[in-house]
């Protein structure tokens, strides 16, 4: 069988487009813009069962875009954890996946 063309339907009156198109207009430079796109791309590509190339680079870009969402300045470094408590493990627990066989 040959496999079909894939095509991406882009419905201008959405009012994500909408808005994406106004901040590009406002902003072509706008770094928040290029990524909100980028997402929606790749968000795409996913929901449509394709995987993508850098989901390394994806997960950055979420990760931004969360930090932007929660005003988050993009250059606060994260603080050392070194107040908290070291993770406690289980001695001689087998993991409970071990046990579906």
């Amino acid at each position: 069988y040959m496999s079909s063309k894939k095509t991406m339907e882009i419905n201008p009156d959405n009012g994500i487009m909408e808005e994406l198109r106004k901040r590009a207009e406002a902003d072509k430079n706008d770094k928040s813009v290029k990524d909100l796109v980028m997402l929606l791309f790749e968000t795409a590509l996913l929901t449509s069962g394709f995987s993508l190339d850098e989901p390394n680079t994806f997960a950055a870009r979420i990760h931004r875009m969360l930090k932007l969402g929660l005003s988050i300045d993009e250059d606060d470094n994260v603080e050392e954890d070194g107040d908290m408590p070291a993770l406690e493990e289980d001695v001689g627990e087998e993991s409970k996946m071990e046990e579906v066989d």
